[in-house]
């Protein structure tokens, strides 16, 4: 154990954190995402993400008391509807072209809990407008991205192919892919978990 748990199975936020050179742990945690959510429709979806990303760091510290576990979570809003990841190609497609045009923000919570109690939170807000793309690109883009589709809420992922959907990002590239590094190595630094 390293002292430091990252509760969530997104491979890109593994893949920030190694490639900052930071040794982790991660954990699923196990939290009901479909109920929380729903038991929060009325809240911006801010408030939501940040909701997610605490549940998510507290289920997996009262497992682990002693290790600084990190939860992270990300919802797109547009026009205040909130979106979820699509369950299929099908629903991917039909989300690109919903966005197509238009612009949304990706919300992101962060929280770190310690012995079951919440020592830290951030939240996060990129906005990004998806360019007039073709129905010959969209056909591209759907035959080339994969499992990209299914594995972010937008159905691209920024950090390759999906960066040519946009016209105009605003927000810190780490934040767009889910997990804002700067102020999470500032964590780790006061946390002991990486050198100061």
């Amino acid at each position: 154990m390293t002292g430091f748990i990252l509760a969530s199975g997104s491979a890109i936020r593994r893949q920030i954190l190694t490639g900052a050179g930071v040794r982790f742990e991660t954990e699923s945690p196990g939290v009901d995402e479909d109920a929380l959510k729903e038991a929060m429709i009325l809240s911006p979806p801010g408030e939501v993400a940040q909701a997610l990303a605490q549940a998510k760091a507290l289920a997996v510290s009262a497992r682990h008391p002693q290790a600084l576990v990190l939860g992270a979570d990300q919802v797109l809003a547009m026009d205040g509807k909130v979106f979820d990841k699509a369950k299929d190609e099908a629903e991917a497609r039909q989300r690109l072209e919903t966005l197509r045009g238009r612009t949304h923000t990706l919300e992101g919570g962060l929280a770190a809990a310690r012995g079951g109690d919440l020592v830290w939170t951030h939240r996060s807000t990129a906005t990004l407008k998806v360019r007039e793309f073709s129905d010959v690109f969209l056909d591209f883009y759907m035959e080339r991205a994969g499992g990209e589709l299914t594995a972010s809420v937008g159905a691209y992922a920024y950090e390759g192919l999906g960066a040519q959907l946009f016209e105009a990002v605003e927000g810190d590239y780490y934040a767009i892919l889910g997990l804002p590094l700067l102020p999470v190595l500032d964590l780790l630094r006061r946390e002991g978990v990486v050198m100061t």
